[in-house]
């Protein structure tokens, strides 16, 4: 419900100044969520835990500080506190993508590789509405310029790592909320875009 209001509300300008900060309290409540219904609570699940919340914060960190993997971006306070320049929330962001996407994509009848490859895919298209949108809710900046080619391949190489740990950890992969959860990503951020486009 959180998602749905948030399209309204942060294009309603008596409104956004209220909606803005929630940004990282509704992340944080979605993965609270999600993980009351994981089933499979075995000692390779906490590593894929561990593993993607680490991995994805430092590589946004490195980054930052480089260019190197991303391009030349730097976040703004719309996704709360900042260490290092970048905000711990971001992790989040990338476990809860890469668990919805990657739990709807073990659905398919198709070898491993496969589901990583559709899977890392799947990440690269639902960035493509929420660079515009993350631009304007001040998440991130890219300094004026156009959003590079390399940022979108950096996500499809960092999101084929992750999804490479999801599919080699031994765990259950079904949750009934994940493709709920992640559809309502979809929704929020395209219409987010559509606002924009207006």
């Amino acid at each position: 419900m959180a998602y749905l209001a948030g399209i309204v509300g942060l294009q309603l300008p008596p409104l956004v100044d209220y909606f803005r900060p929630l940004s990282p309290v509704t992340l944080i409540s979605s993965l609270v969520v999600l993980l009351l219904y994981h089933t499979d609570w075995r000692p390779s699940f906490y590593i894929y835990l561990a593993l993607t919340l680490l991995a994805s914060y430092f590589i946004e960190v490195i980054g930052v500080h480089t260019e190197s993997i991303f391009g030349h971006y730097a976040y703004g306070w719309g996704l709360g506190a900042q260490v290092w320049s970048v905000p711990p929330v971001i992790a989040v962001n990338w476990l809860i993508l890469s668990y919805c996407i990657g739990s709807v994509c073990n659905e398919l009848p198709a070898p491993a590789w496969l589901k990583v490859v559709l899977a890392a895919t799947v990440m690269v298209v639902l960035d493509l509405f929420i660079e515009p949108v993350a631009i304007q809710l001040d998440f991130w900046t890219w300094f004026g310029q156009p959003v590079p080619l390399q940022n979108y391949l950096g996500w499809w190489l960092v999101s084929i790592l992750l999804f490479t740990v999801w599919y080699a950890l031994p765990f259950r992969k079904d949750n009934r909320l994940a493709k709920w959860l992640l559809a309502l990503q979809f929704t929020f951020f395209i219409g987010q875009f559509l606002f924009i486009l207006l």
